[in-house]
């Protein structure tokens, strides 16, 4: 998978080898997905909060994914060409925005490790990126067990510093 990173910074490498690791664990065809990831200030995470989910609050993560998808395989074939970035030829799933001072508390509160927090809310992001969600109880608990196994697999648990 091709990311697009914006002020990311010292855990890039770990970030793009989960994602890269949760798209083989979802059997997802990496090398024809494109996406960006960018970490922000407070202030700029509240501002896209507020404008567009209408909540005037910071938030740890938001995801922009720029398809509706269910939770399927991807077949890149079966997009329209629109959907398809003309320069590199890959779907773009969208945008994921991680806020770095969130994230930072988050690691203090949950006793680990600021790189574990920035992994599991990249991924957090991908999986909504890719049709995840948890309004619903049933559906919070797949998409926590999936982060969970997929994180675990890739040797980042919570008492990873």
């Amino acid at each position: 998978m091709t990311i697009y990173f914006s002020n990311v910074g010292f855990h890039k490498h770990t970030i793009k080898r989960i994602l890269n690791g949760a798209l083989k664990y979802l059997k997802q065809p990496s090398r024809h997905i494109e996406m960006s990831l960018s970490v922000v200030t407070p202030e700029e995470i509240k501002a896209l909060n507020a404008k567009f989910r209408g909540v005037d609050a910071v938030t740890d993560v938001l995801s922009f994914p720029t398809l509706e998808l269910d939770k399927q395989v991807l077949d890149v074939s079966n997009f329209p060409l629109d959907a398809i970035n003309p320069k590199t030829g890959k779907l773009n799933i969208g945008d994921v925005v991680i806020c770095f001072d969130r994230a930072k508390e988050q690691a203090v509160e949950y006793g680990h490790s600021l790189k574990r927090e920035l992994c599991f809310l990249s991924l957090h992001g991908l999986l909504h990126l890719l049709g995840y969600d948890h309004i619903e109880e049933s559906d919070e608990k797949e998409m926590h067990a999936l982060s969970e196994a997929i994180l675990n697999k890739m040797h980042i648990t919570r008492d990873v510093k």
